[in-house]
């Protein structure tokens, strides 16, 4: 149930497909099924609906790095790695945000961040995994809802740092 996501007509939707159509990235926008009462974590769940490896889908992740809030942007398969994310941004310690703090900030409800349009622009990480493939999946906006896009043009487009910030089990 994909579909191109490249007319005008489309900036109405969410802050996150706005926000990649006014820049003119190429995009594809895929919407899911969500289980809320599924057991476990939705990505893995979105990752086998949309019939993609879970290393190609990313979760976006907010956390407090000694006082400010910081976006993490990792692979499904993996957890965030918060030391590393603290290194990564010059931070001591860092520690999950509080989630109505993130959805506050984000203009997002959890299971549905996005990095991208988000009500409060926060410095962003995306792990180094994202630049071993052609084409990515992050949130639309909305739980059900993903952005397919090259890992590149997500990167530029947030002015995002690229580093190690998933745990290496």
């Amino acid at each position: 149930m994909a579909k191109r996501s490249r007319k005008p007509h489309e900036a109405t939707g969410t802050p996150a497909l706005q926000a990649v159509v006014r820049a003119g990235i190429a995009h594809t926008l895929h919407e899911h099924a969500v289980d809320m009462h599924a057991e476990g974590e939705l990505g893995p769940e979105s990752a086998r609906q949309l019939g993609v490896s879970p290393d190609r889908v990313f979760k976006t992740l907010i956390a407090d790095c000694s006082g400010r809030l910081v976006v993490g942007v990792v692979p499904v398969s993996h957890h965030l790695d918060l030391k590393a994310l603290a290194r990564a941004v010059g931070a001591k310690k860092a520690q999950m945000a509080d989630p109505a703090a993130a959805e506050r900030s984000s203009g997002y409800v959890v299971g549905g961040i996005s990095p991208l349009g988000q009500r409060a622009p926060l410095p962003t990480v995306v792990d180094d995994s994202a630049l071993d493939h052609p084409t990515i999946f992050v949130s639309a906006g909305k739980r059900s809802l993903k952005l397919e896009i090259a890992p590149g043009d997500l990167v530029r487009l947030l002015g995002a740092t690229v580093a190690t910030i998933r745990t290496l089990d």
